[in-house]
Protein backbone atom coordinates (compact mmCIF):
# COMPACT_ATOMS: atom_id res chain seq x y z
CA UNK A 1 0.00 0.00 0.00
CA UNK A 2 1.51 3.33 -0.98
CA UNK A 3 1.85 6.23 1.45
CA UNK A 4 -1.23 8.17 0.29
CA UNK A 5 -3.51 5.13 0.25
CA UNK A 6 -2.28 4.17 3.75
CA UNK A 7 -3.00 7.72 5.00
CA UNK A 8 -6.53 7.58 3.53
CA UNK A 9 -7.01 4.13 5.10
CA UNK A 10 -5.80 5.23 8.56
CA UNK A 11 -7.70 8.53 8.51
CA UNK A 12 -10.94 6.87 7.38
CA UNK A 13 -10.58 4.24 10.07
CA UNK A 14 -10.17 6.91 12.75
CA UNK A 15 -13.08 9.01 11.46
CA UNK A 16 -15.45 6.05 11.02
CA UNK A 17 -14.64 4.91 14.57
CA UNK A 18 -15.04 8.38 16.10
CA UNK A 19 -17.94 9.85 14.11
CA UNK A 20 -19.58 6.75 12.65
CA UNK A 21 -19.83 5.72 9.04
CA UNK A 22 -22.90 7.81 8.18
CA UNK A 23 -21.58 10.99 9.81
CA UNK A 24 -18.22 10.78 8.01
CA UNK A 25 -18.15 12.38 4.58
CA UNK A 26 -15.64 12.14 1.77
CA UNK A 27 -14.94 15.82 2.47
CA UNK A 28 -14.07 14.96 6.10
CA UNK A 29 -11.63 12.34 4.90
CA UNK A 30 -9.97 14.47 2.21
CA UNK A 31 -9.70 17.50 4.54
CA UNK A 32 -8.12 15.43 7.32
CA UNK A 33 -5.73 13.63 4.95
CA UNK A 34 -4.96 16.84 3.07
CA UNK A 35 -5.62 15.50 -0.41
CA UNK A 36 -7.98 16.44 -3.21
CA UNK A 37 -11.07 14.36 -3.90
CA UNK A 38 -9.51 13.21 -7.15
CA UNK A 39 -6.58 11.74 -5.25
CA UNK A 40 -8.93 9.87 -2.93
CA UNK A 41 -10.97 8.60 -5.87
CA UNK A 42 -7.76 7.43 -7.55
CA UNK A 43 -7.27 5.01 -4.64
CA UNK A 44 -10.90 4.27 -3.69
CA UNK A 45 -14.00 4.65 -5.85
CA UNK A 46 -16.31 5.50 -2.93
CA UNK A 47 -16.70 5.79 0.83
CA UNK A 48 -18.29 2.33 0.74
CA UNK A 49 -15.17 0.90 -0.92
CA UNK A 50 -13.00 2.45 1.81
CA UNK A 51 -15.28 0.91 4.43
CA UNK A 52 -15.21 -2.53 2.79
CA UNK A 53 -11.43 -2.38 2.52
CA UNK A 54 -11.15 -1.46 6.21
CA UNK A 55 -13.30 -4.27 7.56
CA UNK A 56 -11.91 -6.87 5.16
CA UNK A 57 -8.35 -5.95 6.15
CA UNK A 58 -9.31 -5.99 9.83
CA UNK A 59 -10.84 -9.46 9.70
CA UNK A 60 -7.99 -10.70 7.49
CA UNK A 61 -5.49 -9.48 10.09
CA UNK A 62 -7.37 -11.27 12.85
CA UNK A 63 -7.88 -14.44 10.79
CA UNK A 64 -4.25 -14.64 9.65
CA UNK A 65 -3.01 -14.16 13.21
CA UNK A 66 -5.31 -16.93 14.41
CA UNK A 67 -4.25 -19.31 11.64
CA UNK A 68 -0.54 -18.77 12.32
CA UNK A 69 -0.76 -19.02 16.11
CA UNK A 70 -3.15 -21.98 16.34
CA UNK A 71 -1.08 -24.00 13.86
CA UNK A 72 1.77 -23.93 16.40
CA UNK A 73 -0.28 -25.82 19.00
CA UNK A 74 -1.37 -29.44 19.11
CA UNK A 75 -3.59 -29.11 22.19
CA UNK A 76 -6.98 -27.50 21.59
CA UNK A 77 -7.07 -25.62 24.89
CA UNK A 78 -3.75 -24.05 23.86
CA UNK A 79 -5.32 -23.12 20.50
CA UNK A 80 -8.19 -21.40 22.34
CA UNK A 81 -5.72 -19.62 24.61
CA UNK A 82 -3.87 -18.36 21.52
CA UNK A 83 -7.13 -17.07 20.02
CA UNK A 84 -8.06 -15.20 23.20
CA UNK A 85 -4.62 -13.60 23.49
CA UNK A 86 -4.65 -12.54 19.83
CA UNK A 87 -8.12 -11.00 20.20
CA UNK A 88 -6.96 -8.96 23.20
CA UNK A 89 -3.87 -7.79 21.31
CA UNK A 90 -5.94 -6.86 18.24
CA UNK A 91 -8.30 -4.76 20.37
CA UNK A 92 -5.33 -3.10 22.09
CA UNK A 93 -3.62 -2.25 18.81
CA UNK A 94 -6.50 -1.89 16.33
CA UNK A 95 -9.38 -0.68 18.47
CA UNK A 96 -10.79 1.47 15.65
CA UNK A 97 -11.26 -1.45 13.26
CA UNK A 98 -13.07 -3.48 15.91
CA UNK A 99 -15.20 -0.44 16.83
CA UNK A 100 -16.21 0.01 13.18
CA UNK A 101 -16.97 -3.66 12.69
CA UNK A 102 -19.11 -3.87 15.82
CA UNK A 103 -20.88 -0.55 15.19
CA UNK A 104 -21.98 -1.68 11.74
CA UNK A 105 -22.91 -5.24 12.71
CA UNK A 106 -26.59 -4.44 13.39
CA UNK A 107 -29.02 -3.60 10.62
CA UNK A 108 -30.12 -4.78 7.22
CA UNK A 109 -28.12 -2.59 4.87
CA UNK A 110 -25.53 -4.17 2.62
CA UNK A 111 -22.75 -2.80 4.82
CA UNK A 112 -24.32 -4.40 7.92
CA UNK A 113 -24.71 -7.74 6.16
CA UNK A 114 -21.08 -7.63 5.07
CA UNK A 115 -19.97 -7.08 8.67
CA UNK A 116 -22.23 -9.87 9.87
CA UNK A 117 -20.87 -12.29 7.27
CA UNK A 118 -17.26 -11.48 8.12
CA UNK A 119 -17.92 -11.95 11.84
CA UNK A 120 -19.78 -15.22 11.23
CA UNK A 121 -16.92 -16.52 9.09
CA UNK A 122 -14.47 -15.68 11.85
CA UNK A 123 -16.66 -17.31 14.51
CA UNK A 124 -16.89 -20.40 12.27
CA UNK A 125 -13.09 -20.69 12.42
CA UNK A 126 -13.24 -20.71 16.22
CA UNK A 127 -16.21 -23.10 16.14
CA UNK A 128 -14.23 -25.60 14.06
CA UNK A 129 -11.36 -25.54 16.58
CA UNK A 130 -13.78 -25.97 19.48
CA UNK A 131 -15.57 -28.86 17.75
CA UNK A 132 -12.28 -30.62 17.00
CA UNK A 133 -11.25 -30.14 20.63
CA UNK A 134 -14.52 -31.69 21.79
CA UNK A 135 -14.09 -34.63 19.40
CA UNK A 136 -10.52 -35.18 20.64
CA UNK A 137 -11.83 -35.02 24.22
CA UNK A 138 -9.62 -32.03 25.08
CA UNK A 139 -12.55 -29.65 25.49
CA UNK A 140 -15.63 -30.58 27.47
CA UNK A 141 -18.89 -31.31 25.69
CA UNK A 142 -20.96 -28.33 24.70
CA UNK A 143 -22.49 -26.41 21.83
CA UNK A 144 -19.43 -25.50 19.75
CA UNK A 145 -21.29 -22.63 18.06
CA UNK A 146 -22.27 -21.09 21.41
CA UNK A 147 -18.75 -21.57 22.80
CA UNK A 148 -17.20 -20.00 19.68
CA UNK A 149 -19.59 -17.03 19.95
CA UNK A 150 -18.64 -16.64 23.60
CA UNK A 151 -14.94 -16.62 22.72
CA UNK A 152 -15.58 -14.07 19.96
CA UNK A 153 -17.60 -12.06 22.51
CA UNK A 154 -14.38 -11.50 24.40
CA UNK A 155 -13.51 -8.95 21.71
CA UNK A 156 -16.54 -6.91 22.76
CA UNK A 157 -15.74 -7.39 26.44
CA UNK A 158 -12.15 -6.33 25.89
CA UNK A 159 -13.22 -3.21 24.03
CA UNK A 160 -15.64 -2.26 26.82
CA UNK A 161 -12.95 -2.98 29.41
CA UNK A 162 -10.40 -0.84 27.55
CA UNK A 163 -12.82 2.08 27.17
CA UNK A 164 -13.85 1.85 30.82
CA UNK A 165 -10.26 1.76 32.07
CA UNK A 166 -9.29 4.75 29.96
CA UNK A 167 -5.62 3.87 30.34
CA UNK A 168 -3.11 1.56 28.74
CA UNK A 169 -4.53 -1.93 28.94
CA UNK A 170 -2.46 -4.63 30.64
CA UNK A 171 -2.79 -7.34 27.99
CA UNK A 172 -1.36 -10.19 30.05
CA UNK A 173 -3.39 -9.32 33.14
CA UNK A 174 -6.60 -9.32 31.12
CA UNK A 175 -5.58 -12.50 29.31
CA UNK A 176 -4.99 -14.30 32.64
CA UNK A 177 -8.39 -13.11 33.86
CA UNK A 178 -10.07 -14.55 30.76
CA UNK A 179 -8.01 -17.71 31.14
CA UNK A 180 -9.24 -18.15 34.72
CA UNK A 181 -12.88 -17.45 33.98
CA UNK A 182 -13.52 -18.56 30.41
CA UNK A 183 -10.80 -20.86 29.13
CA UNK A 184 -10.51 -22.97 32.25
CA UNK A 185 -14.26 -23.63 32.10
CA UNK A 186 -13.65 -25.48 28.79
CA UNK A 187 -11.16 -27.94 30.29
CA UNK A 188 -12.20 -31.46 31.02
CA UNK A 189 -12.01 -32.07 34.75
Amino acid sequence: MNKTKRKIFETSMKLFAEKGYDATSIEDITATVGVAKGTLYYHFSSKEEIFNFLIEEGIKLLQNSIDIKTAKHENYIDKIKAIVLIQIKIVAKYEDIITILLSQFWGNEERNKKCQNLVYEYISTIEKIVQEGIEKKEIKQGDSRAIASEIYGLICSTLVYKKREGTEMNILKLYHEYENTVINSLRLK
